[in-house]
């Protein structure tokens, strides 16, 4: 069964690592320490002993408590499945780069290729174009 903990907003990756190391240390019957993304503010073990599951948490910062209802791998299986995103781009497309030298600046999509697109930064005085990794940009909404 899954056990779910409340932990301090933006710490469950710390948490993580904490009772990772407390659950080595003292091999308790926990199987696995579930961190998603989607589910922030929260945390969730696998064991089958109860007992053991709620004594893990004793003493580790930033876990607030645990939920008192207890669930099914199979509830949750979406949250375990990634799925890539798919980026959708057009020529004329405005775009913002996310990564790389011009992080933050606006560009116009100018030629799309398999992973890399070619696009004109839009707020500089000579517009040059630039290749780079389609999954460096996002879509502005116009």
């Amino acid at each position: 069964m899954l056990y779910t903990y409340r932990v301090t907003a933006g710490q469950e990756s710390i948490v993580a690592d904490l009772l990772y190391k407390k659950i080595v240390k003292s091999s308790a019957p926990i199987k696995a320490v579930i961190v998603s993304p989607r589910l922030r503010g929260y945390l969730m073990a696998e064991s089958d002993d109860d007992i053991a599951a709620k004594q893990i948490i004793a003493n580790v910062p930033h876990v607030k408590g645990t939920l008192h209802r207890t669930m099914p791998v199979s509830e949750i299986k979406e949250l375990l499945e990634s799925k890539p995103q798919e980026i959708v781009l057009n020529k004329g497309d405005l775009v913002e780069v996310t990564s790389g030298p011009f992080k933050g600046e606006r560009a116009k999509v100018v030629r799309i290729e398999k992973e890399d697109v070619t696009i004109e930064l839009v707020e500089v005085a000579v517009p040059i174009p630039v290749t780079i990794k389609a999954n460096a940009v996002k879509v502005l909404p116009q």
